[in-house]
C-alpha cells in the first residue's frame, strides 16, 4: 500500500493533527510533509495527498504547490 503524504506543519498540541494521526494509523502508512519542504521529489513518493486540517501553514506556497502537483498528475487529493 502506498503511503499518504499529509501536507501541513504538524503541531503535537493541535487536536486536529493528533486526530488525523489516529485516524490514518488505522488505514495506511503516512508521513507529514512540512510546507517548507514540499517539492516534486518528495511528493512523488506518495500514493495520495491530504492537505492537513487545522493548520496555519508556515508556507502557503507549499500547500498550493502540493495541490497543483496532485491536480496535474492525477494523484488522489483530499483538502479539508
Amino acid at each position: 500500500m502506498a503511503a499518504i503524504g499529509i501536507v501541513g506543519d504538524y503541531a503535537p498540541g493541535n487536536p486536529t493533527h493528533t486526530a488525523t494521526d489516529e485516524a490514518l494509523a488505522r488505514v495506511a502508512p503516512f508521513e507529514w510533509v512540512p510546507t517548507p519542504e514540499v517539492d516534486e521529489a518528495r511528493l512523488s513518493r506518495y500514493g495520495g495527498l491530504l492537505i492537513a486540517p487545522g493548520s496555519p501553514y508556515r508556507r502557503m506556497e507549499g500547500a498550493l504547490r502540493a495541490i497543483r502537483f496532485a491536480q496535474e498528475r492525477g494523484v488522489p487529493l483530499v483538502g479539508t
